[in-house]
């Protein structure tokens, strides 16, 4: 077993965290909101005080935060956990984020000779729970080699996809997909009950159709009950979306439909759904549609 810095129990990490102690890593955690750790004392992990703290005598230090802000403050700084990892250690920064703190996360480690992986995941809450997560992995192939064994008790796929920070703009990619999802849904289904569609009945045809596909077979049974708990809430969609056409305005890369659908994000803020899953997006539609926020 492996010494093991965890850094960040949100909704995804904690769950994941939670695997890696249940097969019998040494876990050493620290999150910024104190309150989250104690039932990982309570499993048996160690508690640290500090970034520093967690990742001092760590072979492998694993991170998962909300946003850049979020992972410099905990990596980067002087008290961070990046100047304190070991020679030799291997860090595996598994957020959701810029490619431009990519690229200063990867400065700091080559210069104290740690090996640096970017693996941001995909899937929900409910799939980080249960390992069956996709990890998105770029960084050297010989230090992705070594960390497989833990992304197999985390994750049902691992893909190695190059040696930079392919890995970031990937998962920027597949997130403008499935934010898209919900807004194609959205107008899809309010078209059907303008014309006396049954709400049910078109979601259990989309699900069986051409255009179905794992996310969609997911959402059918909340949709359907109209159960927004989030998986994944509209808020934290929007600070990807924000990523997303940074991306594309630095890349020269024209996108006109997540520039449309990025406005949707914003409307459901407005009117306090931020904290709603994302598929919230669906009843933004209805209401659009004179449909008094979903028939």
């Amino acid at each position: 077993m492996f010494r093991v810095g965890w850094i960040g129990l949100g909704k995804m990490g904690a769950p994941m965290a939670r695997n890696l102690l249940s097969a019998g890593h040494a876990l050493t955690v620290y999150n910024r909101t104190a309150a989250k750790v104690a039932p990982f004392q309570t499993a048996g992990a160690t508690i640290a005080s500090d970034p520093a703290a967690a990742a001092g005598q760590a072979e492998v230090v694993f991170s998962i935060l909300a946003d850049d802000a979020a992972l410099r403050q905990v990596l980067l700084t002087p008290g961070g956990a990046v100047a304190a990892m070991p020679d030799g250690s291997t860090l595996v920064e598994m957020s959701t984020v810029s490619a431009e703190v990519s690229g200063e996360i990867a400065e700091a480690t080559a210069a104290r000779k740690i090996a640096y992986i970017r693996a941001p995941v995909s899937g929900s809450t409910t799939f980080a729970e249960a390992a069956k997560l996709t990890f998105l992995a770029s960084g050297p192939k010989s230090a992705f080699e070594k960390i497989i064994p833990f992304l197999e008790l985390m994750g049902a796929k691992h893909f190695h996809v190059g040696d930079g920070c392919e890995a970031r703009i990937l998962k920027l990619s597949l997130n403008m997909m499935i934010g898209t999802s919900a807004a194609m849904i959205g107008e899809a289904l309010s078209l059907g009950l303008k014309h006396g569609l049954d709400r049910k009945t078109m979601l259990d045809v989309i699900a069986g159709s051409a255009v179905a596909s794992p996310l969609i077979g997911y959402k059918v049974g909340p949709l359907a009950a109209r159960d927004y708990t989030p998986a994944f809430d509209a808020r934290m969609m929007a600070k990807d979306f924000d990523l997303i056409l940074g991306a594309a305005r630095r890349s020269g890369t024209p996108m006109p439909i997540a520039a449309q659908v990025r406005e949707g994000w914003s409307a459901l803020e407005a009117r306090g759904d931020g904290d709603a899953d994302f598929f919230k997006y669906v009843e933004l539609a209805s209401s659009m549609a004179g449909l008094d926020d979903g028939k």
